[in-house]
C-alpha cells in the first residue's frame, strides 16, 4: 500500500512539485518522496494516538468527502497537521521559504487525501482499500480480526459514523484498543528513517 501512495503523491506532483521553480528538479523526487511519508505516517501516528474514528470519518464514503476538492478538505484538522508538517520539512530540509513552502504543501497535501478518499472508497478499485490502509497502518489488525472472527470493518465504520454506537461498545472499544496498540508497534518498529527508508527504495525503482 507504501508504494500505491508514494505513486498517488507522484502524479499529484506535476505542477505543485515538478513543474514548480521553486523546487530545483534534482529534488522533485526527495520532495515528492518526503510527502508521502508525511500523509503515511501522520496517518498511522493519528491510529496510534487513539484517533481511529477521525481517520474513519475522514476517509467515510457517506460523509460527502468524495465529492469534496482538495480544498475543502483544508477544514479538517488531519489534512491541516500534515499541511504544516509537510511546509516544515520544506523549509528545513529544502531551504524553501515560508510562502513557496506554504504553497507547495497546500497544493499538493490536500489533493492528495482527496484522490486517496475517493480511490480507497472506489469498489471498483482494487489497489486502494480502507482495509488495505489499515492494514498497513496496523501491522495487519484488520486481517487479524477478521480471522478472529465475529469482525466486519465496515460495521465498525457504521458505529462510528453512523449512530449505531450503543451496540456492542465494550467490544467496539477493545477493536479500537487493538488498532491503536498495533499502530503504535509500527511507529515502534518503523521508528526513526525506517518508513523514509521504504519510500526512497521506490526512487530506485
Amino acid at each position: 500500500m507504501l508504494e500505491e501512495l508514494f505513486n498517488l503523491v507522484k502524479g499529484n506532483a506535476a505542477e505543485s512539485v515538478i513543474n514548480n521553480p521553486a523546487v530545483p528538479n534534482e529534488q522533485n523526487d526527495a520532495v515528492v518522496a518526503e510527502a508521502t511519508n508525511t500523509v503515511a505516517s501522520g496517518l498511522r501516528n493519528i491510529v496510534a494516538g487513539g484517533g481511529l474514528q477521525n481517520l474513519l470519518s475522514l476517509f467515510n464514503g457517506g460523509n460527502n468527502t468524495q465529492s469534496q476538492s482538495g480544498n475543502s478538505l483544508m477544514s479538517n484538522p488531519i489534512v491541516n497537521m500534515m499541511v504544516g508538517h509537510f511546509a516544515g520539512k520544506l523549509m528545513s530540509k529544502f531551504n524553501m521559504g515560508g510562502s513557496e513552502a506554504n504553497q507547495v504543501a497546500n497544493n499538493l497535501i490536500p489533493n492528495v487525501l482527496s484522490n486517496l478518499v475517493n480511490k480507497t472508497n472506489d469498489p471498483g478499485n482494487n489497489s486502494f482499500s480502507i482495509e488495505g490502509l489499515l492494514n498497513s497502518i496496523t501491522g495487519g489488525q484488520v486481517a487479524q480480526q477478521q480471522s478472529s472472527g465475529g469482525f466486519n470493518l465496515h460495521d465498525l465504520i457504521g458505529q462510528f459514523t453512523g449512530g449505531s454506537q450503543n451496540n456492542a461498545a465494550g467490544g467496539l472499544m477493545d477493536i479500537v484498543s487493538k488498532f491503536t496498540q498495533g499502530a503504535q508497534q509500527q511507529q515502534q518498529k518503523n521508528g526513526g528513517g525506517g518508513l523514509m527508508d521504504l519510500i526512497q527504495g521506490f526512487l530506485k525503482k
